[in-house]
Formats: structure tokens, sequence, C-alpha cells
């Protein structure tokens, strides 16, 4: 995890350029395949495969999230940005669902996994990766009039002619220059606050909050099995989220500020939830586990719960985050996608390293702290963005 976030991490410093180069089709269409080579790496692993693919499919993260977004935005406007930010979540989630939901039935029971099972669900995994990849090439090209960003004037279609003729390492230089001068404006600087929150927060539901219940022997012979429970209740929620803001989106009048502040209410009501149920030494617990006490008895049902509002305030912040920058960048959305993920990667590569030290409480705090700015600053960028539409121009004009 560490070799993947950190390569992730810097792999966005140069996804503009790629995507600039090579167009968000073929930039996806690549990285499936980096992607289906990491899992069947799994099929039967060594070592030195594992942490090369894990360099590669660090690098792959970033192109395909860098075009994903920018093929997102090209392929809608300033009605439907949201309702498909929505849709896109709801799909990319469902996996949380229905992979763990087969782990769940497959396995139950068993306390070690054998070599057969593994390469039953590795090589199926590699085949629907390799068929999800070929796939990329079916998404349609969008109509130029359709395009977010559609009302440009003759000087700028003029130029675009012109940047057409430049060569690819002209178009390299420009993304990245485009990219660092991005990184200072007033909005990406406040989006990255909420950006920084997500990235932790993404820390915690995926990796430590698994590990909090697997460590709780009062749990008893379950405590294993609840992991996996616990992933399909956060996909349930996920999926719930993404598609009810997508559905809502194209009716909502209000801007996207209340879905953030739900969000952000769900999660702090499951932080305090966590707090209560499970004990302070859960995240840094050894094999064993642990039989320390917290404020309440235990209980499997409140954990449970708390996967699912982890999971429906992730969805809120993330289907937010991804509507916001296609409104915001939406003539050349690769650099702030890229930035995106830059600093959701870098947090969460961070959030990975400290649960390894942090007790619950203190992990919890930093969440709390960063949320609570983040959903400000979001704020703050929506409120200008409102304003500026009110006044007849729009989101390109921040």
């Amino acid at each position: 995890m560490a070799i993947i976030y950190g390569v992730f991490s810097a792999s966005n410093l140069i996804t503009p350029s790629v995507v600039a180069i090579v167009g968000p089709q073929l930039s996806m269409f690549a990285s499936g395949l980096f992607y289906s080579m990491y899992i069947a790496v799994f099929i039967q692993p060594f070592p030195w495969s594992f942490y090369t693919a894990s360099v590669f499919i660090g690098i792959a993260a970033a192109v395909l999230w860098t075009a994903q977004g920018n093929c997102l935005t090209i392929n809608s406007d300033e009605h439907t940005i949201g309702r498909n930010s929505g849709i896109f979540w709801a799909l990319l989630q469902s996996s949380l669902f229905f992979g763990n939901l087969y782990i769940y039935f497959a396995w139950q029971g068993k306390t070690q996994i054998s070599e057969s099972d593994r390469r039953t669900v590795f090589i199926a995994l590699t085949v629907i990766s390799l068929l999800g990849t070929v796939l990329f090439f079916l998404i349609r090209k969008p109509d130029p009039e359709n395009v977010l960003g559609e009302d440009e004037s003759s000087d700028d279609q003029d130029l675009e002619v012109d940047e057409s003729a430049q060569n690819n390492m002209t178009k390299a230089v420009d993304a990245f220059k485009k990219s660092l001068k991005l990184c200072v404006t007033k909005e990406m600087l406040l989006l990255s606050i909420t950006t920084a929150y997500t990235g932790l927060e993404l820390t915690f539901f995926s990796g430590v909050y698994g590990t909090c219940i697997g460590a709780i022997n009062k749990f008893g012979t379950e405590e294993k099995s609840l992991i996996g429970l616990s992933g399909i209740f956060i996909g349930i929620g996920e999926i719930l989220g993404g598609s009810l803001f997508g559905l809502l989106s194209k009716n909502n009048r209000f801007g996207r500020n209340p879905v953030v502040l739900l969000g952000i209410l769900v999660h702090f009501v499951a932080f305090y939830l966590i707090f209560l149920n499970m004990p302070g030494d859960a995240p840094i617990a050894p094999v064993e586990g642990t039989d320390s006490g917290a404020y309440i008895r235990p209980s499997k049902e409140v954990a449970i719960f708390c996967s699912f509002l982890l999971g429906l305030g992730d969805s809120c912040f993330n289907t937010q985050l991804l509507s916001i920058l296609g409104f915001l960048h939406s003539e050349d959305s690769a650099p702030a996608f890229a930035i995106f993920k830059f600093v959701q990667s870098i947090c969460a590569a961070v959030a990975f390293f400290y649960s390894n030290y942090l007790l619950l409480h203190w992990q919890l705090l930093v969440m709390v702290i960063f949320g609570f700015f983040g959903t400000i600053s979001f704020f703050a960028v929506e409120w200008d963005a409102a304003a500026i539409v009110a006044r007849g121009s729009d989101y390109r004009s921040i």
C-alpha cells in the first residue's frame, strides 16, 4: 500500500501531460491493462512480481483517475455533470458490495484460504478486469455542442485548431504548467482541504476500520467474518449515496452544499458511535486481538451500522467533489482531477502510516478536525461559484 500510494501521488504530477498527448480513452485502456496485470499477479504471487506490479499500478491508477475525470467532464454538460458523477460513483463502489458478498458466503467458516480458492477468485477477477478494459473503447465520442464549456468564442476555436497542430512535447509541457498554476488558485487550495479529508477517511474505512472490527475479541468467533460484512455495508452506503445524489442532482435547486453537509453529519455520527463502541487500542492490537473495554459493550449491529454510515458519507463528499471539479474546470479538467487525486493519495498514504501508531480516538479526532474545515472550505467555493452564476457568468470565470 505504501508503494502504491507513494507512486500514485508522484505520478499525478505527470498524468495531465499523458492524457493531453494520448487522450482519455487510450489512457484508460492502457491503465486498465496494468490493473489486470496487478490482479493476475495474485494467481501465483512472488515477492518480486508483487512489488513490481505495485509500482506499475501506482502509475496506472494516477493516469486512470485523471483520464476518467476528463472523460466524465467532456461527456457531461452543466445540467448532467452532477447526475453523471453520482452514477459513476455508484457503479465504481458496487464492487465493494458484490466482491465482499461473494467472499462472505464462499469463504464463510474457513480459517485458511487454499490455493484453489485464491486462484479461482483472481482468475475470475482478471477476466472481468480485461473485459472492462476492452469496453473503454465503446465509450462514445461527445458531440462538440454537448460538451461542458461549450460557449466558446471564435477566438477560442481558432486557438483549439492551433493547439491541435502543436507537437506532443509542447502539449505535455503546457499541461504540466497548467497543473502548477492551478495548484495555487484560491479555489483549488480550498478544495484541497476537503480532498485531504477524503484521503484520511478513505484510509480509515478501507483499512483501519476493518482491522478494528477483526481485533475485538468480544465479538467472538464471528469477528473475522464481520470484516467482510462491514465491506458489504460500506458498499451499500456508497451505492445508495451515489445513486440518490445522481438522481436528485437534476432537480436540486440548492447546489452541492446540502449533500456535503449531510456527508459530514453522517460521518460525525459514525465517528461518535465508533468512539463509544470500540476500544482505543483496536487499530494497533496484536494478532491475538484485544480484550480492552469501550465506553459501551461492543455491539456487532452498531459496528455494521457505522460501516453503512462511513460509506454513505464518503459518497456525499466524492460525488460533489467530482461534480464541482467538472464545473470549475470544464474546459481543461485533466489537471484539476490530477491535483485532486494527488492530494487525496498523499493524505491516504500519511493516514496509512500513522494508523499503525495512533490510538483510535486520536485518529477519529484528526478526521473530525479535517472534516470540519474541509466542509467549510467546500461551502466557500460553492458559494463563490453560485454568486458568479447569479451575476450572469458561469463557473469557468472563477
